[in-house]
């Protein structure tokens, strides 16, 4: 039985292969998921779990929406902890981590928390990724949490058409990333 429920620490790695392998089985280099692993994955489960949220199938994580409520809290520890470990892989990838956050910081007063969210393929377009965002929502208000952004890629036409439907609205087109944004 499919159903959303908190994160806990055995999902840990069912959590990152959910975010290597969203889009199909990962044909990535082992540096490369490393890399995205400690960008896009690795602060929300270590650093804030109490704010990650998994799609499970019999005992087993499967999806997730993972979050950082507050940018400036979120940001230090990413920079200090997290980004060094990208240098590892280049400057242009370093660059790319860097940057990730450069709307996140812009829009952080409107938007103070940011997600992630990552479902493999078999459970995709069933209506699972609005339960992990009503949760996640849900969570957010009852902490009084204002919005809540995400950024996606801007070829990312599936992804856009979602958080469109589930209420986002674009707030600005960066490089080619855009920023979607919800008031809670």
């Amino acid at each position: 039985m499919i159903s959303v429920r908190k994160y806990e620490p055995k999902d840990y790695e069912n959590v990152q292969f959910a975010c290597l392998n969203s889009e199909g089985p990962t044909t990535d280099s082992p540096e490369t998921q490393q890399f995205i692993l400690y960008t896009f994955c690795n602060y929300y489960i270590e650093k804030e779990p109490e704010n990650c949220f998994v799609l499970d199938d019999d005992g087993k994580a499967v999806g997730y929406v993972i979050c950082a409520e507050n940018y400036d809290r979120y940001k230090p520890v990413f920079d200090k902890e997290y980004l060094p470990l990208t240098e590892q892989y280049g400057p242009d990838r370093y660059e790319w981590a860097r940057t990730s956050t450069v709307l996140q910081e812009k829009y952080k007063e409107q938007y103070p928390a940011h997600l992630h969210i990552d479902i493999l393929p078999e459970y995709q377009r069933k209506g699972c990724g609005g339960k992990l965002i009503n949760a996640l929502f849900e969570h957010l208000r009852s902490k009084g949490i204002c919005g809540v952004m995400l950024t996606a890629g801007a070829n990312n036409k599936v992804g856009g058409a979602f958080y469109r439907k589930y209420g986002f609205e674009l707030i600005e087109q960066w490089q080619d990333d855009v920023a979607f944004g919800m008031k809670l």
